[in-house]
């Protein structure tokens, strides 16, 4: 069979990226094989030949990661891929977001794009490069899409920007950000810093988009080749006069409901209005019902729109700038190591902390070997939390990518694990929604580390702005509403500290966002993010000087590595032997750090003083309260240490000159002797009479 194979390449600053059509998958509407050193995607995008009836686009997005294209076989019991990982959703979502917009309205036709790792050299990251395959598979199918864009991962290291950074350089990184752009624009952002600053961020976001044009190019180049014909689609067609006298007949009435300031009431005025047009102009059997929606929900956008732009007014009435009045309370409930209640305008999250140890850690089998995070954001939407009934079936995509952004936000603040060794879990349930309730999540969620007494290195508060721009005019909004967010040109989340930012998060509908825009935009979140951090801090200074009576009390402690095995015992009987006696719970690492946890101070006090007498050394000059072993003709062996003895010569025994070792010590007696030498193959020579007339507080007895 033959096959017309097309391979395009570019550079990207220090690597060359590949695109490959025309030899896997071809009865797909489209693939692509998407290559970066030894790692390379298989991107597929197919869409149905028939429309569905359907009042949204039906888009999906799976991204996958392959266990055999790093040469693993998965772990587990059946020893294959299950459903996705948190890493593949998270993927998916940075695919999905900023090509969805990119499809014609009323597009209705089944539309997938699904991504295959297969081949992964465990350094270049997949994810950026399905996002630029996606959109490859997109231009070259007959899809109507109105791309290309191009998916880039920027680092900073060491002050300077690396695109397409390997695994090694984004450890080393102080800002990591995931970007998506266009010819003309940035379109989707998600990332993380270490408290960088705001001019340092967009200068990022800046170098992404100039960066990422040769793959804009090579997508060209390749459409150019061997791009199929686009499919003929004509949108749904519109009714305009009708349109306008529905609009007209509805706008005194819709521009009274967008007065009202409560979420509820203001949406149960419009969808009275909703209701009685589509009496008035839906016909007799309802067949404009459709219309008529549509209808009003394009009054409702002009209407509020307008009222932003040219009356300078939001639908809540506020300023553009201003945040909405919030509620803050630390330690709400009892009994979990750290709590929290956040409440902004209408957006109510509680938010709970719980310490851990090592062995709470997750453990994750991911395609670079097994990973342990000992640090969990997990953020849950009821359907409660909007007035809605909706059944409950395990977390959505979107509040996995909430979760993520918001545990993003708080990695940045958090101390070394080596210096508070618990595995941190927060749960942050939203209560009540009207826009950002992640944000809610990023401040109940420090708020309950405080509480819990988590050494942060600084407070971390969130907040969500949008922005809508109609020709030259701009309005940036602070805090912003469910229905701004909808109704705008560009929604993005900004968290930090007093310092900088810690995650930052964009959709952008709107082309040609310039420098001097972002930049406004990121100063006023700032100043928003200050107000918050302010109430935040009035009620909580500061960490709790202690962590919760509830919560584990780990002690860590250091002991030689040739020592573990004498802790562990044979199979593990030594180590389940001082669980069982103090009621702790004892984690040993290859390194020698000892983990010993538990609630109450004297059953740690109680396994360390046992670990300390099985790891203990002699030391020269010391006094050790023993016991005889085994006597010989020349002396006494005295256990001094649990497993370890040494030699009591015969002249050594007393003041006065000993005729037989017997006449002085006998099996199983009780003895005070003093280290004299310990040799280097570590024999021990110990002395009875050099300890005559030590004072008991002296004597070391580590016999447990």
């Amino acid at each position: 069979m033959s096959m017309n194979i097309v391979t395009e390449s570019c550079r990207v600053g220090n690597v060359e990226i590949s695109i490959e059509t025309g030899k896997l998958a071809k009865q797909a509407g489209a693939a692509v094989v998407v290559r970066c050193g030894e790692t390379a995607v298989l991107v597929a995008t197919t869409s149905s030949k028939y429309p569905k009836d359907l009042p949204f686009l039906p888009l999906t997005v799976e991204y996958r990661e392959s266990n055999a294209s790093a040469g693993k076989i998965p772990g587990g019991y059946f020893k294959r891929e299950g459903r996705p990982t948190e890493w593949e959703i998270l993927g998916a979502r940075c695919i999905d977001r900023p090509i969805r917009p990119l499809f014609p309205k009323g597009y209705r036709f089944d539309t997938q794009v699904i991504v295959n790792t297969v081949s992964h050299d465990k350094q270049n990251l997949p994810d950026v490069l399905a996002m630029t395959g996606a959109s490859a598979g997109l231009m070259l199918s007959d899809i109507p899409w109105a791309g290309p864009i191009a998916g880039i991962r920027v680092c900073r290291i060491n002050g300077e920007f690396v695109a397409f950074p390997t695994f090694d350089q984004i450890a080393e990184s102080d800002i990591n950000l995931v970007v998506a752009v266009s010819r003309d624009a940035i379109v989707m952002v998600e990332g993380g810093a270490e408290q960088a600053k705001e001019s340092a961020m967009i200068d990022a976001l800046m170098f992404a988009k100039e960066a990422a044009l040769p793959l804009i190019e090579l997508q060209d180049r390749l459409r150019e080749k061997v791009g199929k014909p686009k499919r003929e689609y004509t949108p749904p067609a519109v009714d305009e006069a009708f349109r306008d006298q529905v609009m007209a007949a509805a706008e005194a009435r819709a521009k009274e409901a967008l007065k009202i300031l409560g979420k509820h009431a203001r949406h149960n005025a419009l969808s009275e209005i909703k209701k009685d047009m589509v009496a008035q102009f839906g016909g007799d059997a309802g067949e404009r019902a459709d219309e008529v929606k549509s209808a009003i929900s394009k009054l409702e956008k002009k209407l509020v729109r307008g009222r932003v732009i040219n009356d300078k007014v939001r639908i809540d009435g506020r300023g553009f700038a201003d945040i909405r009045p919030l509620h803050i309370e630390a330690h709400p409930l009892p009994r979990p190591h750290g709590s929290a209640l956040f409440q902004r305008g209408e957006t109510q999250a509680i938010v709970t902390c719980t310490l851990g140890t090592e062995r709470d850690g997750q453990r994750l089998d991911t395609i670079r070997g097994d990973v342990m995070r000992y640090f969990l954001l997990h953020y849950n939407f009821p359907p409660f939390c909007t007035g809605e009934v909706k059944p409950i079936r395990g977390q959505s995509r979107r509040e996995i990518g909430h979760g993520k952004l918001a545990e993003r936000a708080l990695t940045a603040v958090l101390p070394e694990y080596e210096d508070f060794p618990y595995t941190i879990r927060i749960v942050s349930d939203t209560l009540e929604s009207n826009g950002s309730s992640s944000m809610a999540a990023v401040c109940g969620g420090c708020l309950s580390l405080m509480d819990a007494g988590v050494p942060i290195k600084a407070p971390v508060a969130g907040i969500a702005m949008g922005l809508m721009q109609e020709g030259d005019d701009i309005a940036i909004l602070s805090d912003i509403l469910g229905d701004e967010d909808h109704l705008g040109d560009m929604d993005f989340k900004v968290t930090g500290t007093r310092e900088g930012i810690t995650a930052l998060q964009m959709d952008i509908k709107i082309e040609g966002l310039s420098r001097d825009i972002l930049e406004q935009a990121l100063e006023q979140a700032r100043g928003g993010r200050m107000h918050i951090l302010d109430a935040m801090v009035a009620e909580l200074p500061e960490p709790r000087d202690d962590i919760s009576r509830y919560a584990p009390r780990i002690v860590t402690m250091k002991i030689k590595i040739d020592k573990i095995r004498d802790i562990i015992g044979p199979g593990g009987k030594t180590i389940r032997a001082i669980q069982e006696q103090t009621g702790c719970t004892i984690s040993v690492e290859d390194s020698g750090a000892v983990s010993i946890a538990s609630s109450d101070p004297e059953s740690i006090e109680r396994a360390k003083s046992i670990i300390e007498g099985l790891t203990a050394e002699a030391e020269v000059g010391a006094h050790y309260h023993g016991v005889v072993k085994r006597v010989v003709d020349f002396g006494a062996f005295v256990e001094i240490l649990p497993g370890t003895d040494g030699l009591v010569h015969i002249s050594e025994l007393d003041n006065k000159r000993v005729r037989q070792v017997t006449d002085v010590l006998e099996e199983g007696d009780e003895v005070v002797v003093k280290v004299l030498n310990v040799d280097p193959s570590g024999k021990i020579r110990l002395s009875r009479r050099a300890a005559f007339g030590v004072d008991p507080s002296e004597v070391q007895n580590l016999r447990g």
